[in-house]
């Protein structure tokens, strides 16, 4: 037979095993694969709304620290590339507009479109992220802040970053980079869907 003692400590037991099972189920999300997206619904589970959107940005920034974004994003005046974010090659420089150098333009060897038979990507037009836009060494928060930032963000609005990452076409190039680099995770339709939900949950930053 069981004592009082221990049944009541069992029932507290019981009572604090549920409350945990509780908080962990109102607060986990499944996480998607690295290479894709989880959906916006997949979030709604998260009661707590700035929570959800610290979350949503948390799935969002999969595709913002990707090599297909960090490259141009980088730090210095030098672009990236390469899955493994290497030096560009040959040795290029941002110029006054993003475009390179008046003697090197990054036109020069980056055309219109991707031309894999030499592994050139491609994208009109073709440019380094404006250096007030740089991401490389930030933590996934600081970046978060910079984007909604209109001074270091080309004067964007919230609407408008949802634009930029889910209509832009040089963002889109992120998920059809040619051959040799691995894509950005998910597509671009479900990355604007990311971005709206966590625009429409107050777009909270990690």
């Amino acid at each position: 037979m069981i004592s009082i003692s221990r049944f009541s400590a069992h029932v507290l037991a019981t009572v604090a095993v549920s409350l945990v099972a509780g908080f962990v189920a109102s607060h986990s999300v499944r996480g998607a694969p690295a290479n894709t997206l989880a959906a916006p619904e997949s979030f709604a589970t998260i009661t707590d709304e700035r929570a959800r959107s610290v979350a949503l940005f948390g799935e969002i920034g999969k595709v913002i620290m990707s090599p297909r974004c960090m490259n141009c994003h980088s730090a210095g005046d030098r672009p990236r590339q390469g899955d493994n974010q290497r030096p560009h090659q040959p040795p290029v420089f941002r110029g006054a507009d993003g475009m390179g150098l008046p003697a090197m333009r990054c036109a020069t060897c980056h055309q219109k479109g991707n031309f894999d038979p030499a592994r050139m990507p491609g994208h009109d037009p073709w440019a380094m992220a404006p250096v007030e836009m740089v991401w490389e060494g930030k933590t996934l928060g600081e970046i978060c802040v910079q984007m909604k930032d209109p001074a270091r963000n080309g004067g964007m609005s919230l609407p408008d970053i949802v634009h930029h990452i889910g209509d832009d076409g040089l963002v889109g190039w992120a998920w059809s980079p040619g051959v040799g680099r691995t894509p950005a995770p998910g597509t671009q339709k479900e990355a604007k869907a990311l971005v709206e939900a966590w625009v429409k949950s107050g777009a909270a930053c990690p």
